[in-house]
């Protein structure tokens, strides 16, 4: 069952998120009982920072390898939490991540054929 939690942004205003309910989480339950909304234990904007810290690191590592790409596009899903903020989903298999590198026609992606 889905649980409520407000998120703070940087700015001040507050995001209320469904989230999957987690019973081990040290989140602050505020409100009544059958109206219950845990309070997030860091800010939306902080919580979302690991998940941009990790987009710029795969960027980064797929951009800049020995393929030279013309476009990178890396897709995940964040899930988030009231203890842990925003961590990447896993999907019923394992962890949650496409990554698709392409390159214009023509260009030479660093191997040539012969």
């Amino acid at each position: 069952m889905d649980e409520l939690v407000e998120f703070k942004t940087d700015s001040g205003a507050f995001i209320v998120v469904a989230v999957e309910e987690d019973n081990s989480s040290g989140a602050r339950r505020v409100g009544r009982a059958d109206d219950v909304v845990r309070q997030a234990k860091q800010t939306f904007d902080g919580a979302l920072e690991s998940i941009h810290t990790a987009a710029e690191s795969a960027l980064r590592v797929f951009r800049d390898g020995s393929l030279k790409p013309d476009t990178v596009e890396i897709e995940f899903g964040v899930k988030l939490s009231a203890e842990a903020g925003a961590v990447i989903a896993k999907t019923a298999v394992e962890g949650h991540l496409v990554v698709k590198l392409s390159w214009k026609p023509g260009a030479d992606g660093g191997s040539s054929a012969g």
